[in-house]
Parts: C-alpha cells; structure tokens; sequence
C-alpha cells in the first residue's frame, strides 16, 4: 500500500508542484493550504509523513507551530520543513523543534524524494532487532546506521537526517579530509559552501551542547572538514 504524505504549502503552484511529482514516486499525497486546515484534517487521522513550509499565509510561522502540534501527538511522526530563506535554518535549528530535517525550496524533487525515503527507512529500522544494526564506534561516539541515530557517550544526539549523513560521512574514515563537494555529494545536498559551513556549525553546537570540550570534527583551511582519529 503507497505510503500517505501530507504538505502543507500555502502557494497553490508550488503545493500542486509537489503533490505532483511525490505522486509520481508512488505516494500518496495530500495538500493543504494552511495550518488550521491542515491541523483539522490531522485530527481524524495523522498522514505518515508530513512536509511543511515554514511562513504560511498570514502566519510567519505557521509551520513551526503545526511542527509543534504534531509533535505533541507523535513523537516519531517524519517531519520535513521547506524553507524559501536560508537564515530560517538557525532559526529552525535554534529552537530545537523535532523537525528530522529541513531543505530550501530549490532543493530538487529527487532530492526530496531521497530524504522522504530515508526517513521511512528509519521509521522501518526502529522497529526491527538493533542486532542487525551497522554499529561505527569511535571513542565515545555511536553510529547506528539504520536508525541513522547518532550517540555521544550513550547519550542520542538530535541530528537531521542532513546532519547525520555528513557525520556519517566523516566517521566512516577518520582523519581524512572531506571537501565540502564530498560532504554534499554523501549528504543528497546541493547547496553552497556557506550552507555546508552553517550545517557543520550546527552539528558542533549539538555536540557540544551534550559534551562542551567536544573537538572531533576540524576544519582543514581551504579544503573541508575531517573527525579527528
């Protein structure tokens, strides 16, 4: 049976832009014009993956407060932002709002459609044995690939989906230096450098957050960044 995806877009083109194509990839899609109509249809019955732009119609932030409300009613509900400004990112970021990632509006649809499908494979690898998990330790870090769940001295950092795959990426080899071209390449990401710097400034602040001398991932000038060995 297709899986249900909701979005809720406030701009008629854009909303029936996607509900196009994620149709197209064999979902079944559904969208919604504003948060009260949005939030009216998920009471009945909660969609199993849910995209939402972050300004909607009269309400700038619209989708951090539906964000908000259905997280209250799921914890493990996937949950994607669309934002048209790149500095809505901290923001995002900022407040911390259980989002599992979030992408600018010029990401592609395939790109979207990569993170959509990652997203079900994690929801998919919760429920399975975590003995038939890739486990990479490294020190005090844990990376359980299949749940794309990262941990620092047992303890779960909260990374997106985008954040997990540019971890993923640098652990995999230690010490060796990943462009920003490589980071964005692993991560289905194509955004500019200035992007993947605010990315990588996010993931350290969430390490540090949990471990405030925490230093593993460094920045080699010129080049990218590398996890210390």
């Amino acid at each position: 049976m297709a899986r249900n995806i909701a979005i809720v877009e406030d701009e008629p083109a854009i909303r029936a832009n996607y509900v196009e194509a994620l149709t197209r990839f064999g979902y079944e899609v559904r969208g919604y014009a504003s948060r009260p109509q949005a939030s009216a249809a998920f009471e009945s019955r909660l969609p199993e993956l849910v995209i939402i732009d972050i300004g909607l119609g009269d309400e700038p932030e619209g989708g951090f407060d539906l964000c908000r409300e259905l997280r209250a009613k799921s914890a493990t509900l996937p949950i994607i932002f669309l934002t048209a400004r790149d500095s809505d990112f901290d923001v995002i970021s900022g407040l911390r709002l259980g989002a599992d990632d979030y992408l600018s509006k010029d990401t592609s649809l395939h790109q979207l459609a990569a993170r959509i499908a990652a997203l079900f494979r994690r929801i998919e690898s919760l429920k399975t044995p975590a003995s038939a998990e890739t486990v990479i330790e490294h020190g005090l870090l844990k990376l359980e690939s299949e749940r794309m769940r990262i941990s620092w001295n047992g303890i779960e950092i909260p990374l997106t989906v985008t954040e997990f795959w540019m971890v993923h990426t640098l652990v995999r080899f230690p010490g060796h230096v990943k462009s920003r071209d490589q980071l964005m390449r692993e991560a289905e990401l194509v955004v500019d450098d200035a992007t993947i710097t605010s990315h990588i400034k996010r993931i350290r602040k969430k390490f540090i957050a949990l471990a405030p001398d925490f230093d593993a991932i460094e920045t080699v000038h010129g080049v990218g960044y590398r996890w210390k060995p």
